[in-house]
């Protein structure tokens, strides 16, 4: 349609305000005015999305399906406004009506379909996938509960039920009519038919309804609207009533069981239930999606299936979606008729499988009696394929035989699902350069020199237009005036920044941009917390999941270690510095909860001693979602990537933040060495062991952390305040004391501690030379478009997916 006036979408909504609630605009709550105005675009956008799916029908070109458990959208309705070219024009028609835009778009709930980095990875690869002309689409889970809604009560993190859809999502539309009827369980029967053929009989089985909800995915100023699918779990035949009441009770327990599958994202596994939910849950993904995708191959086109590669390609993000493999290979055998070496000839063709963990405990594994009991068919083919390759390794790679117990896919009572991914995917992908190459070099070495030619990197990226244009509009403004707007659509051409470096009229403005971004986040810190913080202060911000590896516990030893030195003179010269975390914990994982636990209880402390003179803060942000990284990043000075070198995949929150102005302090880790390449030495704050030293120490056992307890006195303060009651009760932190000392501190902290705090002393002292933090956070702005999602999507498309570009 032709972009409306202001005067013209002021109308709109008024209309669409009188038709939806039979109210005047004036007599409007912003609920019902998001909810209008998510209805008026959703009727423009659903023109586009029909135009969409009629040219891919019609041109039949090879398509791409991303499978995930995670799609950590956000909010949709100011991020379609932008990729419609309406935002400023809704937001004065919103100003006109009275409304805050702010207020109208914080209505919207944040979707509970993704609790971190895979998530939001997979969201920003649709939005590229979309702005880029490519035919993309994502297939997950309609999670009627997210992860949790964190709490914090008494410094402890309390888990609350994440109910995001409490009130009706505006952006999905219920396909009712392509649902999918898939089954558990039972047995199967095996028959030899006349001519020869193995025919399977399924009986007993337990059957669910996967219904299909669609969600719009927008291109920005394209008019190209890709899908995300989201499947919900429902019985099949759900108005059915049992006479008796013996039978109604066992028929509501059933529906029960049914309608888990799809209600919270990432069920407590560390017991059998759990685990059999999240098989279900796994399965219940791949069969409804594969069926989708076989059945719009056969309605489209009126070729065989063994050519489905030609039109087809199937991205399996981590390990979770793997069971697709083997129920592509039960569908073509056992539904079409093919062989078994055909149908592997097809799967083999159509899978590509992203790797996103370098550690190989962090690799799925399932129990074989489990598999066997809830998809015996399914189990039937894993082991034959792992019985295949384990032969061809034996006849064909004699070098490597001796290596077959560490490459089975069945070994040890335990289904090894990467060892699936990698067996019956085309292609297999690291997230950045470093994780690629220790996955060849040394967690999957092995299947490396079986398949040298399937392995291959493909650096995370993130979607500039939320991540900048859509959450930092002081910012792209900036950007805009100085360098023009092409770089909307060529992030790459953010290095003509690089020009500017020494202009002071453009710093000045980068300074005010940040100095607003910073006042806006205390107001928000203030509001939510009652904790005032200096706005003039440095912002140092950690914001990811809370885990080990990425050791939010040496970040708040340093803060210890600051308070510990101004108690000591409390005239130090530092300059102020307020400490922003926000993550959360899985639910089961006892030390993450207590970091936690300690940094808020350190955070009670500094916060209140007036004898530090407010120079340091500590503020954990509750419930970290995608709402919330919106409002820290664009604030942040100091951007902090600090896990243990050799253990974070890629990072991506690393990206946010480079784009945003942050400086960098972390690691020679993940992705973090390819931003140090792009900005240089200089322009990041590089600390800590290399992977290559913590491997070396990993395998020779030289590593003592007591040995630095006994020999550096900041160290041993901190760890004796841990059990000492300076933090809390007197055993309140023992527990992580003795982590460290009797585990031999894995991840480092004790020994990369000196460095971080040298490290940090240099953030300090460069801060005070404003003109020079500018002009290095200019160029970390400056080189941020190489970590674009444009730019992975696009070598993924040309590299592995080899996609052709649609243009309407």
């Amino acid at each position: 349609m032709t972009k409306p006036t202001v005067d013209k979408f002021v109308e709109m909504i008024k209309q669409k305000m009188e038709t939806m609630y039979a109210k005047k605009i004036e007599d409007a709550t912003p609920n019902e005015v998001y909810y209008a105005l998510s209805s008026l675009v959703s009727e423009i956008l659903n023109k586009d999305w029909l135009h969409t799916d009629e040219k891919y029908d019609q041109r039949q070109p090879k398509q791409v399906y991303y499978l995930s458990m995670e799609f950590l959208i956000g909010r949709l309705l100011e991020s379609n406004l932008l990729n419609m070219g309406l935002r400023e024009i809704c937001n004065e028609s919103l100003k006109q009506l009275n409304f805050s835009p702010e207020d109208i778009y914080n209505e919207e709930n944040d979707p509970g379909l993704g609790n971190g980095g895979l998530g939001r990875l997979a969201a920003c690869f649709l939005d590229s996938l979309a702005t880029l002309n490519y035919p993309g689409h994502g297939f997950g889970i309609r999670y009627r509960y997210g992860m949790f809604e964190q709490r914090f009560i008494n410094g402890y993190q309390t888990e609350l039920p994440d109910y995001w859809l409490k009130n009706p999502y505006a952006w999905e539309t219920r396909k009712a009519d392509e649902a999918i009827e898939l089954h558990f369980g039972g047995s199967v029967h095996m028959f030899e038919r006349n001519d020869g053929k193995l025919e399977f009989k399924y009986q007993n089985t337990d059957k669910v309804l996967a219904v299909p909800y669609d969600v719009p995915i927008v291109g920005y100023h394209n008019k190209l609207v890709n899908t995300l699918r989201l499947w919900n779990a429902e019985p099949i035949n759900r108005t059915d009533q049992p006479a008796d009441d013996s039978s109604y009770y066992k028929h509501l327990k059933n529906n029960h069981a049914i309608e888990q599958i799809s209600s919270m994202l990432y069920p407590d596994d560390s017991n059998d239930d759990g685990k059999r939910l999240r098989i279900k849950q796994q399965y219940f993904l791949v069969a409804s999606s594969l069926r989708t995708i076989v059945n719009n191959y056969k309605k489209n086109t009126r070729e065989s299936l063994i050519h489905l590669p030609k039109k087809v390609v199937i991205q399996i993000n981590d390990t979770h979606p793997s069971l697709a493999i083997p129920e592509l290979m039960r569908m073509l055998m056992d539904e079409e008729g093919f062989s078994w070496e055909h149908a592997w000839q097809i799967t083999t063709n159509v899978f590509a499988y992203t790797n996103h963990t370098i550690m190989s405990e962090a690799l799925e594994k399932w129990p074989v009696k489990m598999i066997q009991s809830l998809l015996p068919r399914l189990y039937m083919i894993i082991d034959e394929i792992n019985e295949r390759f384990c032969q061809n390794i034996w006849f064909d790679h004699p070098e490597l035989r001796d290596k077959i117990p560490g490459m089975a896919i069945i070994a040890h009572d335990q289904i090894h699902m990467a060892h699936l991914a990698i067996v019956g995917s085309f292609s297999v992908n690291g997230v950045a350069k470093l994780h690629s190459d220790i996955l060849k070099k040394q967690e999957m070495k092995n299947f490396y020199n079986l398949y040298p030619n399937r392995f291959n990197n493909k650096t995370n990226g993130i979607t500039h237009r939320r991540w900048l244009l859509m959450s930092n509009p002081r910012l792209a403004d900036v950007i805009s005036e100085t360098i023009g707007q092409r770089w909307i659509q060529r992030p790459r051409e953010l290095t003509h920044l690089l020009r500017h470096t020494k202009d002071n009229t453009l710093l000045e403005k980068l300074s005010q941009v940040k100095k607003k971004n910073k006042r806006n986040l205390a107001e928000y810190i203030h509001e939510t917390t009652g904790i005032l913080v200096d706005e003039n202060s440095i912002f140092d911000v950690q914001i990811k999941r809370l885990h080990e590896y990425k050791r939010q516990l040496l970040n708040i030893f340093h803060v210890i270690y600051l308070y510990n030195e101004l108690k000591d003179n409390p005239s130090l010269d530092i300059t102020p510095r307020t400490f922003i975390f926000a993550a959360k914990a899985a639910p089961s994982y006892y030390f993450a909860k207590e970091v936690i636990k300690l940094i808020n209880t350190v955070a009670s402390v500094v916060n209140h001693d007036p004898t530090i003179q407010d120079k340091i803060k500590v503020i954990f942000l509750e419930n970290y979602n995608t709402s919330l990284a919106e409002k820290i990043i664009p604030a942040a000075d100091v951007s902090e990537q600090i896990s243990t070198a050799g253990k974070e995949a890629s990072g991506t929150g690393n990206m946010k933040m480079m784009m945003n102005g942050a400086l960098t302090i972390g690691t020679l880790d993940g992705a973090n060495i390819e931003i140090k390449n792009q900005v240089g030495d200089s322009n990041i704050f590089i600390f800590g062991l290399h992977a290559e030293e913590v491997y070396n120490y990993y395998q020779d056992g030289s590593y003592s952390p007591n040995e630095i307890y006994q020999n550096d006195e900041r160290i041993t303060q901190i760890m004796d305040q841990l059990r000492s009651g300076a933090f809390g009760h007197d055993v309140e932190f023992t527990d992580i004391y003795y982590h460290l000392l009797s585990t031999n501190d894995p991840y480092f902290i004790l020994k990369d501690f000196e460095s971080y705090v040298e490290t940090q002393q240099q953030v300090d002292r460069i801060y005070r030379d404003q003109n020079k933090w500018l002009s290095k956070s200019l160029i970390n702005i400056a080189h941020s478009g190489k970590f674009s999602s444009d730019r992975t999507i696009q070598e993924y498309a040309t590299g592995i997916w080899k996609l052709q570009k649609q243009y309407f």
